[in-house]
């Protein structure tokens, strides 16, 4: 049986998760005040994902950069991939908050959009 350790980051509790996890499968999960906290532990014990924030290059617009995220989390393991999409990308103004800037970003079903917006330069 092997026990991991980590807080839980779903909320601003930050409460301190233990998860009990054998032969792969999660038994138990303490420390958590909330039920989002127990499903946060067990995601994280068997698919760990986060959401990416970054900046693609806009093209004839009035800054330079827009700001983008991934629509929902990746793979944990992908993210290294998805920032290199994201580096290499560039986008032509006019870019609205909710414009797709990758469509199925590094093979993960997930769209990266614009979290801003940027007009014509």
């Amino acid at each position: 049986m092997e026990t991991k350790s980590f807080i839980c980051i779903n909320c601003p509790l930050g409460c301190p998760l233990t998860v009990t996890v054998e032969n792969g499968e999660v038994k138990s999960v303490t420390g958590n005040t909330c039920k989002r906290g127990e499903l946060y532990a067990v995601k994280e014990v068997t698919a760990p994902a986060r959401t990416v924030t970054s900046t693609v290059r806009v093209l004839n617009g009035e800054r330079p950069v827009v700001a983008v995220r991934t629509k929902t989390d990746i793979p944990k393991g992908k993210i290294f991939d998805c920032m290199k999409a994201i580096n290499a990308a560039e986008i032509t103004a006019p870019v609205h908050i909710g414009d797709i800037v990758i469509e199925n970003v590094c093979g993960t079903g997930v769209n990266v959009v614009a979290s801003a917006d940027d007009e014509l330069g």
